[in-house]
């Protein structure tokens, strides 16, 4: 658990971020302006997840650009959890959790400047998933995210995530750190790098661990992802992922679209 948690740190989620990566980005939907996503990852679990083998989630995440550097917004899961025949657990169908967010950039990165964009984002989840069938988590969470991001070269730029759940867990469904109480601490990183001006392509790290036993779970898992601009308004996501621990997905496979309006 204490090498999951110096891994997570050092990465520097799940959830929050521009799609197909885990790792948040320090931009903000313009201002008057609505960005959706929509995706869909289906995962492997973890052996240590049996007798649930399989999760199917499509999350959809609607944020609009109040002012010039605050967005707001909230998303949710549609769940679908596979589990082994022959148990007493049957599968399960349905919404999870409803997330509200803020996200305000702080800082904006400047073209001769050293210094990266910087961006805060809070997220409040509410408990609306049944927690009977894995479909909520059960408990209220809060969490805070710091992001970093600077651009290496005119192509390639780096993200750094670090962020503290105050109270609550990261569970969507099966994946994520169970718990009833205690602080789990997030991060991610990521590089993404303009292949050509419709290919964007990327690779990260992500994790979540805590201290305290009591929690149960930690979370690392790496990514692959790629996104297609269609045009200006339409891209067309990709993502495989593989990871260790309980709280991570084996691997999975995820596609999705996003939308500027």
């Amino acid at each position: 658990m204490k090498v999951a948690l110096l891994l997570a740190l050092a990465a520097a989620q799940q959830a929050h971020a521009q799609q197909p990566f885990l790792t948040d980005d320090a931009d903000t939907a313009a201002k008057r302006h609505f960005h959706l996503e929509i995706l869909s990852e289906l995962d492997r679990l973890q052996s240590l997840a049996y007798p649930t083998l399989r999760q199917n989630t499509t999350r959809i995440q609607l944020t609009y650009g109040l002012l010039e550097r605050l967005e707001v917004g909230f998303d949710g899961p549609l769940l679908a959890i596979y589990n082994a025949r022959g148990t007493d657990t049957p599968n399960a169908f349905g919404f999870g959790d409803l997330n509200l967010q803020m996200k305000y950039r702080l800082h904006s990165e400047g073209d001769d400047s050293i210094w990266p964009a910087v961006t805060v984002a809070l997220y409040i989840e509410v408990p609306t998933g049944d927690s009977s069938n894995q479909l909520g988590s059960g408990l209220a969470d809060y969490w805070l995210n710091v992001i970093l991001q600077k651009k290496l070269t005119p192509r390639l730029t780096a993200h750094l995530n670090s962020g503290l759940l105050f109270s609550g867990n990261t569970l969507t469904g099966a994946i994520g750190i169970r718990g009833t109480r205690g602080r789990v601490y997030t991060g991610a990183s990521s590089l993404t790098y303009q292949l050509t001006p419709k290919w964007l392509i990327g690779v990260e790290v992500a994790g979540a661990a805590t201290q305290q036993s009591s929690l149960g779970k930690a979370q690392l898992q790496s990514q692959l992802g790629a996104k297609y601009m269609i045009n200006k308004v339409i891209g067309l996501d990709f993502a495989l992922t593989g990871g260790k621990f309980e709280g991570s997905p084996r691997v999975g496979a995820a596609f999705g679209v996003s939308f500027d309006f």
